[in-house]
């Protein structure tokens, strides 16, 4: 099993801020017997009594490494295999990246890197790290 990221206590705190329960720490991903791969996060959330609830996979990252560019294409490499490991096991979790505010603001809204995020189908959460709260949600 990998290490935490640098700000996984954030992202686990503001998405119980917003209701969501965690349910894994790490959420593991068995491949038959070839790997196993870890996921920060899983959570649940119940929307209301009469509708089932969501449920989620989170990948944090913090992006505090000298090559932007360099973390980036792990994150998108990892977020790819992660997917993939989810659908082979045919779970439901809708699977997210978690980047903190200032990530997002300065590198992944330019143009080139928002049209690998979403040619890659990659959600996002965007989270503020002072205040441990989630500020957007971009599927």
């Amino acid at each position: 099993m990998s290490a935490r990221d640098k700000f996984h206590n954030v992202v686990k705190s503001a998405l119980q801020k917003e209701g969501w329960r965690i349910t894994h720490d790490p959420l593991l991903i068995r491949i038959e017997n070839i790997t196993d791969m870890y996921i920060d996060l899983g959570a649940e959330r119940i929307i209301a009594a009469e509708r089932e609830g969501q449920i989620i996979a989170v990948e944090v990252k913090s992006f505090i490494g000298t090559s932007t560019i360099s973390e980036f294409h792990t994150a998108v490499g990892q977020f790819i295999n992660y997917r993939y490991g989810l659908e082979e096991i045919g779970s439901e979790r809708v699977l997210y990246l978690a980047v903190p505010l200032n990530t997002y603001n300065d590198f992944l809204n330019k143009p080139f890197i928002k049209t690998i995020i979403q040619r890659s189908q990659i959600n996002l959460i965007v989270y503020d790290v002072e205040t441990e709260e989630i500020i957007r949600w971009q599927i």
